[in-house]
């Protein structure tokens, strides 16, 4: 039956398939789904996207992340068991808006089935990309383009030369804003010289023109607003200072090489790592630049797949988000997702949920 149901599929979905190379053909090409950007514009309506908070309620915020199945996966019980957990903790947490922080599939059938699956919740969704995403499709334009084309995802391509879906979300109430979420791209891997010298490859992180555009929305949004609006950062790959946020709030553990949380830590940090951080190999200087702007009080994370720390660090809370489904590797312990709540003064809390495996039935071995 599972084979036969793969079949159905992948027909249905062949033509999907199609649908980008299409439009990429009659369009004039992929830059043509991009915006222009200048430093020099002005900072206006047209360049984010906004959604109505209900006055007098929270407006909350399903945050998940490295679902990463691929098309062997999708009637297999690793297909089966993500999809029940997703279904959960969204029907239990109710949300406003969902965003996925990330390696959101790894092959084109499974990126078009969690698109149906987001979107058949009928609530606002809002991904941005991750190292794999478009690994497995005919590229990462062919994924975005799917994303873009979603009746309820907000995704959108953002300024041309930063990557794929850099955009932004104002949360407001009474037509003010009063939350702003920044979803940028961290993109793949890349090459960087050291202080020394030395090029090494390693993953990759926001580019100096995506800092500037972020500068640019901060400031642009602080003068529509009359002050510096709380913002939240939604990426893939962790910031550089993800290790000393960790070292700030853990103590060594014999045996155990990245250490335990301290549980007299006085910050208000909770969670776990259990593999080492895996940000950039260099410093981007994203995360002093959002020090020196005062907006960003929250960046969350996916990426390091068995971390699920969230530590304040240096007037910053940095999250990894929780890891939603069995897709590549997991730590059994901590699968469920990660809520960030906006109160009526536009202020974020950051909640990690889970999900028993046993309770749940999901009956699987981590031995990928």
């Amino acid at each position: 039956m599972a084979i036969i149901k793969l079949i159905i599929s992948f027909l249905l979905s062949f033509t999907q398939i199609l649908v980008p190379i299409d439009a990429w053909l009659q369009s004039g090409g992929e830059e043509s789904y991009f915006t222009e950007w200048s430093i020099t514009d002005t900072f206006d309506e047209e360049d984010y996207i906004e959604i109505e908070k209900v006055p007098g309620e929270d407006f909350v915020v399903l945050n998940l992340t490295d679902i990463q199945l691929d098309d062997d996966d999708l009637y297999a019980d690793i297909g089966v068991y993500t999809e029940d957990l997703v279904r959960k903790i969204v029907a239990e947490k109710d949300p406003d808006l969902i965003t996925l922080s990330g390696d959101n599939a790894w092959s084109a059938m499974a990126y078009l089935e969690l698109i149906e699956l987001m979107d058949s919740f009928g609530i606002p969704w809002a991904p941005v990309m991750g190292n794999h995403d478009g690994q497995g499709c005919p590229s990462e334009f062919w994924a975005a383009y799917n994303l873009a084309s979603a009746e309820n995802c907000l995704f959108q391509f953002g300024p041309k030369d930063m990557g794929y879906g850099n955009y932004i979300i104002n949360i407001t109430e009474n037509d003010e804003i009063i939350h702003t979420f920044f979803m940028m791209d961290t993109h793949n891997s890349n090459e960087f010289t050291q202080e020394d010298g030395t090029v090494v490859e390693g993953y990759d992180h926001l580019w100096p023109n995506q800092l500037a555009w972020y500068e640019w929305a901060v400031k642009g949004i602080a003068d529509m607003a009359g002050k510096t609006v709380e913002s939240t950062a939604i990426m893939h790959i962790p910031v550089y200072e993800i290790h000393a946020a960790w070292d700030s709030v853990s103590i060594e553990k014999e045996g155990f090489e990245f250490g335990i949380l301290d549980p007299n830590n006085t910050v208000g940090a909770t969670g776990s790592v259990y593999e080492l951080p895996c940000p950039a190999p260099v410093n981007n200087g994203f995360f002093e630049l959002c020090k020196d702007l005062g907006s960003t009080k929250n960046m969350i994370f996916g990426h390091d797949h068995v971390n699920d720390c969230s530590v304040p660090y240096e007037g910053i809370r940095l999250t990894y988000a929780v890891k939603s489904g069995f897709g590549c590797y997991w730590h059994n312990d901590l699968l469920g997702g990660t809520t960030v709540t906006i109160n009526e003064l536009g202020n974020a809390t950051v909640e990690q949920h889970y999900y028993d495996m046993i309770e749940n039935g999901w009956l699987l071995t981590n031995d990928r």
